[in-house]
């Protein structure tokens, strides 16, 4: 158990910190499910935006990295774009 109360704070902080990251976390995979469970294309076109502006954001928080943000962009962009 920390002693120093810099060390206490930190992992108050570091605990606050996870349980936000994993709403985000949560949110953004419950966002990229609708995408890939849309059936119409102009649905899963407008559900792709919520979704890269969601990964946008996580990348500015520093909750993931760019290149996955990148990665799942394209990956989302390839399945809106089979969708007929």
């Amino acid at each position: 158990m920390a002693h120093h109360k810099s060390a206490i704070k930190r992992i108050n902080t570091n605990a606050r910190d996870n349980l936000k990251n994993k709403a985000y976390i949560s949110a953004l995979k419950t966002q990229i499910k609708k995408v890939r469970a849309a059936t119409s294309k102009e649905e899963a076109q407008s559900q792709y935006i919520k979704a890269t502006s969601q990964l946008d954001k996580l990348v500015n928080k520093g909750i993931i990295h760019k290149n996955k943000a990148a990665n799942q962009k394209s990956r989302l962009a390839v399945h809106v774009n089979k969708l007929s």
